[in-house]
């Protein structure tokens, strides 16, 4: 159950296996359908999740009511509402099943006792906030600075899986662009 995990966290961390066996015990493994929502705005993030199959999106709904997906969980990664997680204060964020997903939680006490108690799942926490951070401000840089279509493109090259896993309409979203503008793209 445990074994994709695993080779998650030693990419990340070379954990030894004792180090493996303490932290799996802290992961609960949970079942979840397509379009359940795991957190909804206004509730404290208590929970990180690896997806061991399936898929889940981060998102907010902008002033104007669309939804804007920030984050695509899917099988093998990992994710959160980081914000409001690290903060335990209430999220501007959902989180959804995109479709019926096999999870591993851990709980924000858990998560918090390993960093207390063990130095390399420190180093761990320190890795993947450097890579949510390089991954946002890439966002951002891609927002800023490309057109939709060189948007799409890089989607295409870095991540194909999100095409065949996303609706038009969450794709396009998590694109920030309108969901015809996507079609034609796509058609081309």
């Amino acid at each position: 159950m445990f074994e994709q995990l695993n080779k998650l966290l030693k990419f990340i961390v070379d954990f030894d296996d004792q180090e493996l066996d303490e932290i799996a015990k802290c992961f609960k493994p949970k079942l979840v359908n397509k379009n359940a929502i795991l957190l909804s705005k206004g509730e404290v993030s208590n929970k990180f999740y690896f997806v061991q199959k399936g898929c889940l999106r981060t998102y907010f709904i902008d002033k104007e009511g669309n939804e804007k997906t920030r984050l695509v969980i899917y099988d093998c990664t990992i994710g959160t509402a980081l914000t409001s997680f690290i903060s335990q204060k209430p999220s501007f964020e959902f989180i959804e099943a995109l479709e019926d997903t096999e999870l591993l939680i851990i709980s924000h006490k858990d998560f918090y006792k390993l960093n207390n108690e063990m130095i390399k799942w420190k180093i761990f926490y320190q890795r993947i906030l450097e890579m949510a951070y390089s991954f946002q401000n890439k966002k951002i840089e891609g927002l800023v600075t490309l057109s939709a279509k060189q948007r799409y493109e890089l989607l295409l090259k870095e991540t194909p899986i999100l095409v065949q896993k996303l609706s038009n309409k969450i794709l396009a979203s998590y694109l920030d662009i309108a969901q015809e503008t996507l079609s034609r793209l796509k058609s081309k």
